[in-house]
């Protein structure tokens, strides 16, 4: 077991401090320019879009442009947001926070692109209901069906069930720690939460998120904004030492900028998911005239993710000065100090809520995640998958993750955490391959919504025969 802990390790460490990272910044940087910096030029159109779909009426199995936005954002605002962030600045300094920053500015636009992509290529389900992400574009679009099953089942056990078990365990630990509750209690009632809400299919789900995040992210955003506030006076120097610190770092980060830099950029990809094909699949969900504006609405979500709730964390503790570079206080543990120097003894409370509400999000949202990749084999007779399971998957699908959150509650993650991260890898790789070549596309589409907005159309309405390639397009 040590050895294949250690083979893990080391692969891991060269994909994502290599490979991955450098593959998601060059197509980010291609992405931006190609879209003639989607980000800044669309960002009023961003917001219009997402409060103008807030509260929107639906009908049968249809997910609004808002429901999707919150499914994503619950899946990858999580508790990576609060202690990761406080990991960054200890290991690579405040410094890191700018590299974090710039990150997700380059990361909106390979956002923009994987979802509006997921949106052409979104499959319809009947009742108003639409399924889609990689495993679908790299099936019809591309047409490769076997690595298309082979992202699908991947992407069901990383996010579906093995991250839905990291996420149980922080909150059972979280609750254990601050109000004494007992594993066993906070394990059952987790479970039967979950079960409650994933049997009752995407819509219930969509439904549940759009009410939970923005109560989620306002709740953190508040505590941030407080102490913030109270400390207004040191918020000019705070900015000027994050910006300082990424181009001269401390003596106390071992290996200089170097260090800096990727701390900073390692963060910033891990939290806003952008390019690694998760966000895509609770995109193409959305019902919508024009692909793009799905595409701009999940791009928002980068910033929502990495500017607004990673920088929360931030301020929090560079703000209330507890942190010291290279030391030993870190983590959930960095955040609880930083807290509890404005909120006294009512800290622990306080996080334990915050941990809760993030991780419980996160498990909702990586199950969805799941759920649309294992339609992907419903009623499947190619004998890729035993034809009885094929039939049931689902079912199948939703026993094993409310099993996962039990086992995740008990159990030592450390190399099932790391293992994730290996097939996560993978998975970014293969939906990075496939947004490269199918980004003209995404280009038309923008485009096209750009032109009809220029001629004064309100809402843009998609025409598949823009397209100079029409395979694979089934919901247009």
């Amino acid at each position: 077991m040590g050895i294949l802990h250690t083979l893990i390790n080391a692969v891991n460490d060269v994909l994502w401090t290599y490979v991955i990272i450098i593959a998601l910044i060059g197509l980010g940087i291609f992405f931006t320019l190609r879209t003639k910096f989607v980000q800044l030029r669309m960002l009023g159109e961003m917001v219009k879009l997402i409060f103008g779909s807030a509260g929107m009426k639906t009908t049968g199995k249809e997910i609004s442009a808002f429901q999707a936005f919150c499914v994503s954002t619950a899946s990858r605002v999580g508790v990576g947001n609060i202690a990761g962030v406080a990991i960054a600045i200890v290991t690579g300094g405040p410094g890191a926070v700018f590299w974090m920053w710039i990150v997700a500015f380059i990361g909106c636009a390979t956002g923009f692109v994987e979802s509006t992509l997921a949106q052409i290529y979104k499959i319809p389900r009947g009742d108003g209901a639409f399924f889609g992400g990689p495993a679908y574009y790299l099936k019809n679009a591309l047409r490769q069906p076997k690595i298309a099953k082979l992202f699908a089942i991947l992407i069901s056990i990383t996010f579906g069930l093995i991250y839905v078990s990291v996420q149980a365990n922080t909150i059972v630990q979280s609750v254990e720690t601050a109000f004494g509750f007992s594993k066993a209690i906070t394990a059952v009632t987790v479970a039967i939460l979950t079960a409650a809400i994933i049997f009752g299919g995407a819509t219930r789900i969509a439904k549940f998120t759009e009410m939970l995040v923005p109560s989620m992210a306002g709740l953190y955003l508040l505590s941030a904004l407080i102490i913030v506030i109270m400390n207004i006076d040191k918020v000019p120097a705070m900015f000027a030492l994050i910006i300082h610190d990424a181009f001269t770092p401390q003596s106390a980060v071992g290996g200089g900028i170097g260090v800096v830099f990727m701390t900073g950029v390692r963060r910033g990809l891990f939290s806003n998911e952008a390019g690694e094909g998760s966000v895509p699949n609770a995109a193409a969900t959305a019902s919508g005239k024009h692909p793009a504006r799905q595409g701009l609405i999940q791009s928002f979500g980068v910033y929502v993710d990495t500017w607004l709730v990673c920088s929360a964390t931030a301020f929090s503790i560079l703000l209330t000065d507890i942190y010291a570079v290279g030391g030993m206080l870190t983590g959930v543990s960095l955040v609880q100090a930083s807290l509890a120097s404005v909120y006294g003894s009512f800290a622990p409370h306080i996080l334990a809520i915050i941990v809760f509400l993030f991780a419980f999000s996160s498990i909702v949202g990586n199950y969805y995640y799941g759920e649309v990749n294992i339609a992907f084999f419903e009623g499947d007779e190619s004998g890729f998958l035993p034809s009885a399971i094929a039939r049931n998957a689902m079912n199948i699908f939703r026993c094993g993750v409310v099993l996962m959150v039990l086992f995740g509650s008990f159990a030592d993650l450390g190399l099932v955490w790391e293992s994730a991260d290996l097939f996560m890898g993978f998975l970014c790789l293969t939906n990075l391959y496939a947004i490269a070549r199918l980004g003209k596309y995404a280009f038309i589409a923008l485009d096209d919504y750009v032109s009809q907005k220029k001629r004064g159309v309100d809402e843009p309405v998609f025409d598949k025969n823009i397209m100079p390639d029409k395979e694979g397009i089934k919901a247009w």
